[in-house]
């Protein structure tokens, strides 16, 4: 293939598409770079296999360290286990893509995106959203595409394009929106409680910069000479399928009619109906052709039964405006919210129940010292709120290996972190790192959003003092043809069968989270603004049973919790209380039985299981690290004594020396003739020498000076 390069600008930032110069024996490969960054994307196709009904599509973003001028950490100083971050960019690329390749398609393709350079202004995931694309189409691979992907952010009262990792930071928001010409197909985004209209404004201004870029890629077709690469479906047996579709259809219709059933009930009773038509076919004679395409391909009756199934709910949403559960198409699931179901032990608790769908978050408070830290390309160096979710195979009666999380719990984690972050307080209004899992008891659909409300139950609980609850509803969607149905708090069936699922997380003033994924190849502003609009209310009803069960945060946390205290010391004072090889901090810790966090801008943080042994280590370290000065008086305790005086700790961690001619004003013989370890007495400071060595003296203080001096110590 031959080089070429196709750039285009955003507000002066350019995009630059460059293909025929690295990786030549990938199916298609483009290069694709912003600034300093660049990110190597490829798409290869495999030949089908048999057997499978799924799509085998594989996407990897692999993160090099090299490109941000980095050495690994770590033992083996090479790249190991992929960061969160990492496995989010590689859903991030994925989730866009997946709705794109024709249904029946069955080939293994691998997406590889790998960041070559990085800067530390432009982020490379939403350059390897449209790389994928590209190199999808120079692969030959049969793709509904172009797609392209931009980041929108907010500054001030501006949108902006594609911002730096800076603007993301200090702005309002941080959205992501992918689109073919057909209307968008993923969103995804963090907001500083947002109305939603901005979301929408928001939304429209990504997908219109990102029909620039899918314009951008058909020239590079157009140049290159390539088209979109199709595929003819296979052949449907329409005699089997007329056979399943005249037993099964007047059946399922009245299971998925029959609002009495639960969830267990409808499925036993589809597999009933599943099961009754196998054993049909298996009576028919010999020699009957329905029989023999079953004999022949024994799972084109599952794919036929479930597309009878798809066609007759969707069909009952259309016509008749009502679920297989019976609600409205705006109807909430049945809630109920609980807090501190636990022992005392757990920091705070909080479970959330939405129909079949259970919850229960658990927070945690730690330390600074318990953060995250981050060895990655994101400029962030390390986390204190950290969201993690479990999803157990029994939370949908099933049985399977419990391994590792995989990038489905790390995403919905990931998305309930993001909800709550802009609530949360500051570090320097609550310096704890802050810890909450989510274990999902229970699924039928949106438990991440699940997460989301057990988890404010959980910090409210624990005492965290959230600016506001935040709640969350999954939107559902049928589309048949011009006919458009949105479905507010979808279940698992809805979701399985369904056109889209789109989450929406955020407080009584607005959004905080949203994602957006399809299983359409595009959406209109219009369907996707009503989706975010309709949200809104179910939102606030679930944020009703919320308060009602806890109105504000818990005014103590507990007592289980460390104890923390702050305060702030010169930058050079730190290695003072460091101490050579950590001597001092190790010293104060075994005193106080407390630890002891100091970060680079002098913030030192003491945790201790009571207030007691952390109230005695901020007095040591406030007093190594306060600055005396000369004619200051204090009541001190003579702590040794030498020959040629006594030192005096006047502060807690601090000492002076009262020389054996300022002990008293008269002569004497010896210091200890005077003074005794342990004693309390009055002292002024003399001077401050050139070494910072204190001299003190007993000398010419006078009374009112000393009384002073006591009241303070007592204080």
């Amino acid at each position: 293939m031959k080089e070429m390069e196709k750039s285009i600008s955003f507000d002066g930032r350019d995009i630059r598409l460059k293909v025929g110069l690295l990786a030549p024996q990938a199916g298609g490969s483009v290069l694709v770079e912003s600034g300093d960054t660049a990110v190597l994307v490829t798409a290869t196709q495999s030949s089908g296999r048999e057997g499978i009904d799924f799509l085998p599509l594989l996407v990897n973003y692999e993160e090099r360290m090299y490109a941000g001028g980095k050495i690994p950490g770590g033992f083996l100083r090479r790249e190991g286990r992929p960061p969160d971050k990492v496995t989010l960019t590689s859903r991030l690329i994925d989730r866009p893509m997946r709705p794109l390749f024709p249904q029946h398609l069955r080939d293994d393709i691998q997406i590889v995106a790998t960041t070559l350079s990085v800067d530390e202004f432009v982020p490379p995931d939403v350059l390897a959203v449209t790389g994928a694309s590209i190199a999808t189409i120079l692969a030959g691979i049969p793709f509904n595409g172009p797609m392209a992907a931009v980041r929108v952010g907010l500054v001030g009262d501006d949108f902006i394009i594609n911002p730096t990792h800076d603007e993301i930071r200090d702005g309002e928001l941080d959205l992501v929106v992918a689109g073919t010409k057909n209307g968008v197909v993923m969103v995804e985004a963090g907001a500083n409680c947002l109305p939603e209209q901005d979301i929408v404004e928001a939304i429209d201004f990504g997908y219109e910069a990102a029909c620039d870029l899918i314009a951008a890629q058909e020239e590079v077709m157009a140049e290159l000479g390539i088209a979109l690469a199709t595929a003819e479906p296979p052949e449907v047996d329409s005699t089997l399928e007329t056979y399943i579709s005249k037993a099964a259809t007047k059946k399922v219709k009245a299971v998925l009619k029959n609002f009495e059933l639960d969830k267990a009930g409808r499925d036993e009773a589809l597999d009933a109906i599943k099961a009754e038509i196998a054993e049909a076919i298996e009576g028919l004679k010999e020699g009957d052709p329905v029989r023999v395409t079953v004999a022949e391909n024994g799972k084109v009756l599952g794919s036929t039964y479930k597309g009878i199934t798809k066609k007759l709910m969707r069909q009952q949403v259309i016509e008749d405006n009502v679920r297989v559960d019976g609600r409205k198409l705006d109807e909430v699931r049945p809630i109920s919210c609980g807090i501190g179901i636990l022992p005392t032990r757990v920091h705070g608790s909080g479970l959330f129940n939405r129909g079949l769908t259970q919850v229960l978050s658990l927070a945690t408070l730690g330390t600074p010292g318990d953060a995250q830290e981050l060895d990655d390309l994101n400029p962030q160096s390390e986390k204190r709120y950290l969201h993690h979710y479990n999803f157990p195979p029994y939370s949908v009666g099933e049985t399977r290996p419990i391994r590792s999380p995989g990038r489905r719990e790390i995403g919905h984690g990931a998305l309930a972190e993001r909800a709550l972050l802009p609530v949360l307080p500051s570090k320097e209004e609550f310096p704890y790192t802050i810890r909450v899992v989510s274990e999902v008891l229970s699924s039928n659909g949106s438990t991440s959003m699940g997460s989301v409300c057990g988890s404010t139950l959980a910090l409210m609980h624990a005492g965290v003092p959230i600016a506001k609850p935040v709640s969350g509803a999954a939107m559902g969607l049928i589309k048949e043809g011009d006919e458009v149905r949105i479905l507010t708090d979808i279940q698992g069936l809805e979701d399985f069968l369904g056109d889209m699922d789109f989450k929406v997380a955020g407080t009584s003033d607005g959004i905080t989270a949203l994602q957006m994924d399809m299983k359409i190849t595009g959406l209109s502003l219009e369907t996707i603004a009503k989706a975010i609009h309709q949200a809104l209310p179910a939102r606030l009803h679930i944020l009703e049973k919320m308060v009602g069960a806890i109105a504000e945060p818990n005014a103590e946390i507990s007592k289980y919790a460390p104890r923390l205290m702050t305060l702030k010391i010169p930058q050079d004072l730190i290695g003072l209380v460091i101490g050579p090889g950590g001597k001092t901090i190790k010293g104060i810790t075994e005193q106080t039985g407390c630890k002891i966090d100091i970060e680079d801008d002098g913030t030192v943080t003491v945790s201790g299981k009571d207030s007691d042994g952390a109230d005695r280590a901020m007095r040591i370290i406030s007093g190594m690290t306060r600055q005396v000065k000369s004619s200051e008086v204090f009541l001190g305790r003579v702590t040794r004594i030498i020959p040629i005086g006594a030192f005096v700790e006047i502060l807690p961690g601090k000492e002076g020396m009262v020389h054996i001619s300022q002990v008293a004003d008269y002569r004497i013989g010896k210091v200890e003739d005077e003074l005794s370890v342990g004693d309390e007495i009055v002292v002024k400071v003399r001077e401050i020498d050139s070494k910072n060595r204190i001299n003190l003296t007993r000398l010419g203080i006078h009374p009112d000076e000393a009384a002073a001096a006591r009241d303070s110590a007592a204080v």
